[in-house]
């Protein structure tokens, strides 16, 4: 028989992002600025700050540098 190990917390799945907030990311880890990214995604920069809150708190990331690897490990 093969036990089951439970995941330790580093291995938990990252929370998933919603469509637009993937977008938001791409944009802003291919080094655009809210403004680009607003006017790009057809949104005012207010939105685009909301959206990387959002994603910064479900990823729990505090800096431009940390979205722009994540970004990249997530293939984007």
């Amino acid at each position: 028989m093969s036990a089951t190990l439970a995941p330790s917390p580093t291995e938990a799945p990252a929370p998933a992002l919603a469509p637009r907030e993937r977008e938001t990311l791409r944009h802003i880890a291919a080094g655009r600025t809210y403004v680009q990214t607003a006017r790009h995604m057809g949104l005012s920069t207010h939105t685009v700050d909301a959206y990387l809150r959002r994603i910064r708190a479900k990823l729990n990331i505090t800096n431009t540098a940390q979205l722009t690897r994540t970004a990249i490990a997530m293939g984007l």
